[in-house]
């Protein structure tokens, strides 16, 4: 009998072995030493793993199958760089591996063009950190990224912003029991002015609320606080600062 079986690219999961990490551990070995069927045979097996981290990019505008095909070229890199002489687990080095991978093609499929040297910029300074977190074991600064490559901090950080991949303001963060949590909840507002409360002529009926009511919609709107910092000033979550701010909108709006 065949248990959530999953077809992508003629490949049924089901048919995919599963390797404990000793197992996967040596066949690296044989394939760094040239061994091609242990190479092959850690790309096969691997592929189930490829799937697990395509499901996170679903609803991009691309197939499933061009993301798993993009996903493998990943694994196929993260098997070939692998070192063997660190105490981590493959899945863990070959996962962000596949999952840069697939960004790297989303961002070369975007709309939204950034030029070719600012995106080799980006990767430069993605490799140095990595370098420097190797070297240091700590986080690198700008600075000490861009003294790397030997150019300004500024254009360091210009570059890998313009990589940065665009998120809606719809795109939930949060659920719980259907009050959802989108980005646009967590953005603060760094303009203090009153324009919008104004526009809802929340002058008068804001007195109608309670005062914890009252003190949210202070801090979110005068204050230009997220959601989540609210919440830990009132000490609350921010699920129920969300569903009361939703609530005093609510009445506010509807108010006579």
């Amino acid at each position: 009998m065949l248990y959530n079986k999953v077809e992508i690219c003629g490949i049924n999961t089901n048919d995919i072995k599963v390797l404990k990490e000793s197992e996967k551990m040596e066949l690296l070995r044989k394939a760094r030493n040239g061994d091609k069927a242990a190479r092959e045979e850690l790309i096969n097996c691997n592929l189930r793993l490829v799937l697990s981290v395509i499901q996170r990019f679903q609803n991009r505008g691309e197939t499933m199958d061009d993301l798993f095909q993009v996903g493998v070229i990943g694994l196929i890199k993260a098997i070939d760089n692998f070192n063997l002489d660190l105490d981590v687990k493959f899945s863990t080095y070959a996962v962000p591996m596949c999952i840069g991978e697939i960004r790297r093609f989303l961002r070369d499929d975007n709309p939204v063009r950034v030029s070719r040297s600012m995106r080799d910029t980006a990767y430069k300074a993605m490799q140095i950190k990595e370098k420097l977190i190797n070297e240091n074991q700590k986080e690198p600064t700008v600075e000490e990224i861009a003294k790397e490559l030997g150019i300004k901090k500024s254009d360091v950080v210009l570059a890998l912003e313009a990589i940065v991949e665009p998120v809606s303001l719809y795109e939930p963060v949060y659920s719980d029991g259907g009050d959802t949590i989108y980005v646009m909840d967590q953005v603060g507002d760094s303009n203090c002015d009153s324009d919008w409360i104004d526009e809802i002529m929340i002058k008068d009926e804001i007195n109608n609320l309670d005062d914890r009511e009252r003190n949210i919609l202070f801090l979110r709107f005068m204050q230009g606080k997220t959601q989540m910092e609210v919440a830990k000033e009132v000490g609350i979550s921010q699920a129920q600062v969300s569903r009361l701010e939703k609530n005093a909108l609510k009445r506010i709006k509807n108010h006579k």
